[in-house]
């Protein structure tokens, strides 16, 4: 005989245990919701995430640093216009330091269309430059004769490899991850809200309360007092 209402008891707390979500929702405060809501569509409505627009920085960063070391380059050698003469217009690639400068560039125009412009959200704009770099860089120095030219033979190709794999870590590690964890985030809250309004629906507004006119006070008893005076006396 007690078997049944044990097994009714137990039944009853698993469905209550079962329903975890249904308890959370409860819980929600819409107008966070709301406001966390909010908080991602005003980022959407930006263009770029922060993170995002870090990386450009740096893309940007990458381009202009090369660009100066290459300057400074050109004139301990002799002065910017003789050596810039040399190295574009009787271009060597053993000896010139310009493929160099353009491979900054080729980097910095890829990377900027495909995150900045087109907001592409892979790796394989990233991985294609570094690649890229990697291997010119590479066969740079094994057939060039840049490390017979002082310390620039060193700096340039070690600066540019260093910056193409800066890059490449911040992207996949930094970038794409923290922004699929934000558009997590924000379909959570916003499935979350919908729930929420479901189960808590809105406020009533004031001119759905009706509060009856107020009653003349002793009316009542007057009331009583006429009803007296209106019996027959016997």
């Amino acid at each position: 005989m007690n078997r049944v209402p044990a097994d009714a008891e137990n039944a009853h707390s698993s469905s209550l245990e079962s329903c975890p979500s249904l308890r959370d929702v409860h819980s929600i405060n819409p107008t966070q919701l709301m406001a966390r809501i909010e908080s991602y569509e005003g980022r959407e409505k930006k263009g770029i995430s922060d993170v995002r627009r870090t990386f450009c920085l740096f893309v940007t960063f990458d381009l202009l640093f090369i660009t100066l070391l290459w300057i400074i380059e050109l004139n301990v050698k002799g002065g910017i216009e003789t050596t810039l003469e040399k190295e574009v217009l009787h271009y060597d690639y053993t000896s010139s330091y310009f493929d160099i400068f353009l491979l900054a560039v080729f980097r910095f125009k890829v990377l900027i269309l495909a995150y900045a412009m087109c907001r592409l959200r892979h790796w394989w704009a990233i991985a294609f430059t570094t690649a890229v770099t990697s291997a010119f860089l590479l066969a740079k120095v094994i057939i060039s004769q840049l490390f017979s030219q002082g310390a620039f033979g060193y700096v340039l190709p070690i600066i540019s490899f260093i910056l193409a794999w800066i890059e490449t870590w911040f992207l996949d590690f930094k970038v794409l991850p923290q922004e699929a964890e934000e558009e997590n985030r924000f379909l959570i809250a916003q499935d979350a809200s919908e729930r929420a309004a479901l189960l808590h629906p809105g406020v009533l507004s004031d001119g759905q309360f009706y509060s009856p006119p107020e009653s003349v006070a002793g009316s009542d008893e007057d009331s009583e007092e006429k009803q007296d005076s209106e019996k027959p006396i016997v």
